[in-house]
């Protein structure tokens, strides 16, 4: 995430919110005490039109639907495979796709770069690099197959349309892929070359940068301009935490 972009959207926050940017352990960010119109959850045009500005809300119609959280460091330090194109990719075919806004919110895709940071991550669909060419997919609590690491992006899609045409609608259809009554895909076996679980890093000094720690008060105007004036991109870590790359590559 560029730096700047998080520079404009604690800008948003001081002028319609608590003048906070807050992070959540889903790497989510988010800005509160947004004013709603009379007697409803819905923000003013204005409002969304300032959050656009920033850059961070591609689709008004996909913003409860990208969730999607990746090993931090990737493509920086460690790890088997650089996921931000995948990232990248797969962000772009759920806003492409009207059907995809229907994700519940609280749906999840976790991408471990082989660095295992996130392999023991819970999650609805997701994967776990091999090699720099493969990933093997998750699928709920199980493993689904192998795929090119090129075509990751369009078999996540693909089995997050299945999941949707299986849970049905109503207020009782599933949030998550673990609740279907009819499995997703055929359960595989994690493949041999899977890497082990790995420790979340420490705060301060990392390889590859610093891991830093996000007040439970949020970031303010004067924690996002330190943060900009280190680096011109950060990383949302799943810890609570910003990532800083020590260069960009």
């Amino acid at each position: 995430m560029a730096t700047s972009a998080l520079a404009r959207l604690v800008g948003v926050a001081q002028e319609h919110g608590d003048g906070k940017v807050h992070v959540t352990t889903r790497t989510n960010l988010q800005v509160r005490a947004m004013p709603a119109l009379p007697g409803t959850k819905v923000l003013p045009d204005e409002v969304l039109s300032a959050l656009e500005g920033t850059g961070l809300l591609p689709s008004r119609a996909h913003e409860l639907a990208r969730n999607i959280m990746a090993s931090p460091r990737t493509g920086v330090a460690g790890g088997r495979a650089d996921l931000r194109p995948v990232v990248d990719a797969l962000d772009a075919t759920i806003c492409a796709d009207p059907h995809l806004g229907r994700l519940p919110g609280r749906f999840l895709f976790v991408l471990d770069d082989g660095s295992g940071d996130l392999r023991n991550r819970s999650c609805d669909l997701g994967l776990v690099a091999l090699d720099p060419d493969r990933a093997q997919l998750r699928v709920g609590e199980g493993w689904g197959q192998v795929v090119p690491l090129v075509e990751a992006h369009l078999h996540l899609a693909g089995l997050a349309r299945r999941f949707l045409q299986l849970r049905g609608r109503g207020r009782e259809a599933p949030w998550h892929v673990r609740e279907l009554d009819i499995p997703l895909v055929e359960e595989r076996l994690p493949h041999r070359d899977l890497p082990p679980p790995s420790p979340a890093p420490p705060y301060g000094s990392v390889t590859g940068g610093r891991h830093l720690p996000v007040p439970p008060e949020g970031l303010d105007h004067a924690a996002v301009a330190g943060l900009l004036d280190a680096a011109p991109t950060v990383v949302v870590t799943p810890w609570r935490g910003v990532f800083v790359p020590e260069e960009t590559p």
